[in-house]
């Protein structure tokens, strides 16, 4: 779950490169130059650096920086040489790739107080990124916290922190600022970038933060529903602490209707968990879904399953002969189960009103052993009788710590993000 891609960002990052050179030089003639103090550049100095801005501008990096090390090298050099001198090494620097003495230049240039706020900016952006290309991150990420504290507000600027972070190996913060941007894209009504979500999957995983992790891909197969991250998500499921083997069932029933459920052993489990639970016309559908898909019938075990189908197919004609008393002892009943559980038969069976009718009976009736279980019944039932409005107003009510609740968050978000 680490494919997120970084083609972009090094778009971003070559724009904080060779062109940024010039421009945090800021003197388009240096020979004149001046300073608010009247200090002025001295002829041997300002020929040195006047050739050095002709070379830059020709793109001549190396033999421009060589220009400004001869200037350096004069001596009884007065405050404004000295910082007109930093400020282009500074530059020129970073365009060659000695990203440390570009920094060192250009501490120097804003130690000397003529460096405007403007221009301090600029000179943390592109030691940001030239660090950045170096692979330098700790650093990176000290020059990216100078830009955004010095005002610095370039949209391009805030993912290379967070990619600084990560690839530094501080997926912990990574994480966090990560979380962050989600965050500011949800609350102003944004789809959170799959890249970004990506990253959050894998920070969490870095860390060994199952719970993180899920939560991640949560947001994955909401924003961005693709069967990858569904097949991740229910798969890990059944494996979560203090989840239910109760509700495996129910993790079928969801892997079923996300288009999840695959293998002939799953297939079979659900039919067999769907007849043991008192649904055989739900086993029955399951069964003959897997033959129609040739995901039965063709294998070693053909046999075993046309069995199964046999079973399922008597189990549900049974079923349905016994079903109108079944009706009338479950009105009779001190509780509501047994109203829940008929209910949704008639819903697997396709009677959706009947069984819906039924089911809200169970629920005025009370009782139940399992409400949880009967509020995530009955909002599933709801979703497939079409009745959308009180699907989502049931399953928002589900609470519990042993899955249910997840499951009906599960559908909550299949139903109002469709898989792609």
């Amino acid at each position: 779950m680490s494919q997120f891609r970084f083609a972009r960002l090094g778009l971003i990052v070559a724009a904080l490169g060779l062109n940024l050179a010039p421009s945090v030089v800021g003197l388009s003639s240096v020979a004149y130059a001046a300073d608010a103090k009247g200090e002025t550049l001295r002829p041997e100095v300002g020929k040195l650096l006047q050739s050095a801005t002709e070379l830059m501008k020709a793109q001549k990096y190396k033999e421009a920086l060589a220009k400004v090390h001869e200037a350096d090298a004069l001596s009884g050099k007065n405050a404004f040489e000295t910082y007109t001198t930093d400020r282009m090494r500074g530059a020129l620097a970073i365009a060659v790739g000695d990203t440390d003495t570009a920094a060192r230049s250009f501490e120097a240039s804003i130690a000397s107080g003529r460096v405007a706020d403007a221009d301090q900016i600029r000179f943390a952006q592109a030691l940001a990124g030239a660090y950045y290309r170096a692979k330098d991150y700790p650093k990176s990420i000290v020059w990216l916290n100078r830009y955004f504290k010095a005002g610095g507000n370039d949209p391009q600027m805030r993912p290379l922190l967070v990619q600084a972070y990560y690839l530094g190996g501080d997926y912990g913060r990574a994480s966090k600022e990560v979380m962050a941007d989600i965050q500011a894209e949800e609350k102003a009504g944004r789809t959170p970038n799959e890249d970004t979500l990506l990253m959050l999957a894998d920070c969490e995983n870095r860390q060994k933060n199952q719970a993180g992790y899920v939560a991640a891909v949560e947001k994955l197969a909401t924003y961005h529903p693709k069967k990858e991250y569904w097949n991740d998500l229910l798969s890990r499921t059944l494996t979560k602490p203090g989840f239910s083997e109760r509700l495996n069932l129910d993790v079928y029933r969801l892997k079923l209707a996300a288009g999840q459920l695959k293998s002939e052993n799953e297939f079979s489990e659900m039919a067999q968990l769907a007849l043991q639970a008192g649904f055989p016309a739900e086993a029955k559908k399951v069964v003959d879904l897997a033959f129609q898909t040739k995901i039965f019938g063709t294998g070693p075990e053909a046999a075993r399953q046309k069995r199964l189908q046999a079973l399922a197919d008597k189990s549900a004609a049974d079923d349905l002969k016994t079903m109108a008393q079944g009706e009338a002892d479950a009105v009779k009943s001190k509780d509501g189960t047994g109203l829940i559980n008929l209910g949704y038969a008639y819903v697997t069976t396709g009677q959706f009103d009947k069984g819906v009718a039924l089911m809200e009976q169970g629920i005025v009736k009370g009782g139940l052993k399992r409400p949880e279980d009967a509020k995530l019944h009955i909002g599933i039932a709801y979703h497939f009788a079409g009745q959308k409005a009180k699907a989502f107003q049931t399953f928002h009510t589900v609470q519990g710590t042993d899955g249910s609740a997840d499951l009906a968050r599960y559908w909550l978000m299949l139903v109002n993000h469709p898989i792609n």
